[in-house]
């Protein structure tokens, strides 16, 4: 990923279309069911476009090693968001992009998933919501891997603060922003 990414949150068919209407290189698939998978990765595929899976939001799929194992091998997806960091070591082990996805609720919540990720080693980070863009920081020195941020992200101005505050990329389901 380049600085400064925006990367659509497709979780109907409609948003599907919107997405490759535009020139956004890769799409995160969720809220889909199980059995719609592989077709759409396949229409993904054959648009040239990138297929990110959110493993925990798609109907049918346990979201465990095994589900990641079944994407990678039977998918070929290009990367998998979980919150489960046994699912992020299997995309480190199989080669494809595993971005630890985790969410800030309080200090504690956030003190806690550092200290998951030091252990995980992630080469990128997802964080909700979005709008905790004075997080980026101290999770770029204590981390130092791609930060990301997503939930929440509605307008320019968002996404700018997040960019600004050294995220490499935001994740949104708001359409206006995929263009």
């Amino acid at each position: 990923m380049s600085e400064r990414t925006i990367i659509p949150a497709i979780s109907s068919h409609k948003k599907l279309q919107a997405f490759f209407e535009s020139d956004r290189s890769t799409g995160i698939l969720m809220n889909f069911h199980l059995a719609q998978l592989k077709n759409l990765v396949d229409e993904m595929k054959k648009h040239g476009k990138k297929v990110l899976i959110h493993a925990e939001l798609i109907k049918g799929l346990s979201g465990d090693e095994g589900a990641a194992v079944y994407l990678i091998q039977s998918l070929r997806v290009d990367g998998i968001i979980s919150s489960k960091p046994r699912v992020i070591d299997v995309c480190k082990k199989r080669g494809v992009l595993g971005v630890f996805r985790f969410f800030v609720k309080d200090t504690i919540s956030f003190e806690q998933s550092i200290t998951i990720a030091k252990r995980l080693k992630p080469t990128h980070v997802e964080i909700l919501p979005g709008c905790c863009v004075k997080l980026i920081d101290p999770l770029k020195k204590n981390l130092h891997c791609e930060v990301w941020m997503g939930g929440l992200i509605h307008s320019k101005k968002e996404a700018d603060a997040c960019f600004e505050a050294g995220a490499q990329a935001i994740t949104t389901s708001h359409e206006g922003l995929w263009q």
